[in-house]
């Protein structure tokens, strides 16, 4: 019984440190889990030419959800095993939510594996991968938003603390995205920095709520850049041209969204600095069997 399925990344509208409520939509990069189960009990995790990289995470998606979902397939849970192999074009402990990506596809594939995943709410598989993410220790929020956004696709808002979806909506953007050549894991983030903007946080959550992702994204920006030590001169490079522009997540990568022609423009000022930038699409079809 094998299993596939592929999970976009995501960029950031307002990062959920502050004040538990995040903010997040998914982009067009993708991660592809491999799911094949086995009959041993065991769990073995690899990342596809990364031999040396922490499988934690998607082996513990393995467990959550074969001990979740092994009954309704038929199966004994403590019998069954897995070989879960992902590969990824997300640039990992860039902010991008490489483990959100990861998360999700290992789960959606483990379900396509059990032959359950049409009987599965996608809400509800992204929440296993939530549990695991907290399990294996890579998130200090639980990272719903960002999960959410990577399995439903399009813009999500989302109470972290509760892991529950407060709103979501399509939105059809071409984003640029920027990644330094430094990596940044979130969770080393100060969350004590964090929680000192919890004022404008909550700012940002009225701009998203009310549909306003753009500026949302932009107040968000400046100030987790300023909470977390980040340089502010590629979101002023994107200005105005962008209709929005963040330093995502806990860092180190910049997403902007907007119209092709003016993220171009901004793209030719973000190709001057060291790094990495990439124009893509902004995604609404989620994560998916394949």
């Amino acid at each position: 019984m094998d299993g596939r399925a592929v999970a976009p990344a995501a960029g950031t509208v307002l990062n959920a440190l502050a004040t538990g409520t995040g903010s997040a939509f998914a982009i067009d990069l993708e991660t592809t889990a491999s799911v094949e189960l086995t009959h041993d009990g065991d769990v073995v995790g690899e990342v596809a030419g990364r031999p040396e990289a922490d499988t934690t995470l998607v082996e513990r998606c393995v467990e959550l959800t074969v001990a979740e979902y092994a009954a309704a397939a038929g199966l004994d849970d403590a019998t069954v095993g897995a070989r879960v192999t992902t590969e990824s074009d997300v640039p990992m402990a860039s902010g991008l939510k490489s483990s959100s990506a990861a998360a999700n596809a290992t789960v959606l594939a483990t379900l396509d594996a059990l032959e359950v995943a049409d009987a599965v709410e996608r809400i509800e598989a992204c929440r296993l991968g939530v549990r695991a993410a907290r399990d294996a220790g890579v998130t200090v929020t639980g990272a719903f938003d960002d999960a959410s956004a990577s399995m439903l696709g399009g813009v999500t808002v989302t109470d972290n603390t509760a892991d529950a979806l407060l709103a979501r909506e399509e939105i059809d953007w071409h984003a640029l995205v920027y990644t330094p050549p430094e990596q940044s894991y979130s969770a080393d983030a100060d969350v004590s920095a964090c929680e000192r903007i919890a004022p404008m946080a909550r700012l940002v959550e009225e701009l998203a709520l009310d549909g306003r992702y753009g500026e949302a994204m932009t107040v968000n920006g400046f100030a987790f850049a300023a909470a977390l030590e980040f340089p502010t001169g590629p979101m002023l490079d994107a200005l105005p041209d962008a209709a929005g522009v963040s330093l995502s997540g806990t860092g180190p990568s910049y997403v902007a969204v907007g119209e092709r022609d003016a993220l171009e423009a901004v793209q030719e000022r973000w190709d001057d600095r060291d790094g990495r930038t990439r124009l893509l699409k902004t995604r609404t079809d989620g994560t998916q069997r394949l």
